[in-house]
């Protein structure tokens, strides 16, 4: 039988699923994904699917919960559909945040995501910018970990000049130095305090950054109030302009409001997550797409080619 590939999305971001299959060349399948009444996720997969080679892209991005049922449930309808090989492809993987005990008595929910994606029958991992690359460890089945940063230097090097790439914490530091180091930019660190969850206070810059374009990068924006306070300290310490980058745009509470009122100039995200009326309500973002990215390495995963090249 030839090895047929197929593409399915739930309903957290329909619009990269489609931009997946132009690039492929391709129809999105036919699934039907809502809820019952009581909120139940209800799934019927719309096409045979026997003996081949499927796709789900569903980021669960808010509300997390809602889209990673419908997940895990697309997956064991399309496992007892009898797919051959089901690839889960979460350009965004929500619970990452607590990836090992800081604390006692505190969960470690990226493990737990991944046990039960292997569970339902999911056999390959395909993500983007995890916020600990370790998680990766926390699978029992192959994963592809890709990276933003091809989409995210190319924009920086066609828009700014005199940069300094600044870590928002010490924790970003290895991805910001290698951002730097193919920009040949110099680096500089935020000294974070974190209070509490969704709550911090940056302290001081390491790093010189006056007279300069200070470019912060991280995984994700939440709440902005990292992005925003750390703007601030860099515009103290004489930054001429403050950009962002973040590979994934969750903004959730008083995020929009906090960018729209802070230093930052402009904040760049890419489309793993959906901003619906949220690129409206601020005119500072930018949101460059994916889609391609993802499109190549689904393809080389079913052709069996090397993605390797895609992890850079």
């Amino acid at each position: 039988m030839p090895n047929i590939m197929k593409v399915f999305t739930g309903n957290a971001n329909p619009e990269i699923a489609q931009e997946i299959c132009n690039y492929l060349d391709m129809p999105l399948s036919k699934a039907e994904v809502k809820q019952f009444s009581d909120g139940e996720v209800s799934v019927e997969i719309g096409e045979n699917v026997r003996g081949t080679d499927v796709f789900v892209i569903q980021p669960t991005c808010t509300p997390v919960n809602d889209h990673l049922m419908e997940l895990l449930i697309m997956v064991d309808a399309l496992r007892r559909a009898s797919a051959r090989r089901i690839t889960a492809v979460l350009p965004y993987y929500g619970y990452a945040r607590q990836d090992r005990k800081v604390r006692p008595r505190v969960p470690i929910t990226a493990k737990a995501v991944a046990e039960m994606l292997m569970a339902v029958g999911t056999r390959r991992v395909l993500c983007m910018d995890l916020h600990a690359g370790q998680i990766q460890g926390f699978f029992n089945i192959p994963v592809d970990h890709l990276y933003s940063a091809p989409i995210l230097l190319k924009h920086i090097r066609r828009n700014f000049e005199d940069v300094v790439m600044v870590s928002p914490d010490a924790g970003g530091v290895e991805r910001t130095r290698a951002f730097a180091k193919r920009l040949n930019a110099h680096l500089a660190i935020i000294d974070k305090r974190r209070k509490r969850a969704n709550e911090c206070q940056a302290m001081n810059v390491i790093g010189d950054v006056n007279g300069k374009t200070a470019i912060l990068l991280d995984d994700m924006v939440d709440t902005a109030g990292t992005l925003c306070s750390a703007a601030a300290k860099l515009k103290e310490n004489g930054a001429k302009e403050v950009h962002a980058c973040c590979a994934h745009a969750v903004l959730s509470g008083p995020a929009i409001e906090r960018i729209n009122d802070s230093q930052i100039k402009s904040l760049v995200v890419t489309n793993s997550i959906p901003l619906a009326d949220k690129g409206e309500r601020c005119n500072k973002i930018k949101v460059l797409s994916v889609g391609e990215l993802l499109g190549e390495a689904i393809s080389r995963i079913h052709s069996e080619d090397s993605v390797s090249y895609l992890f850079v």
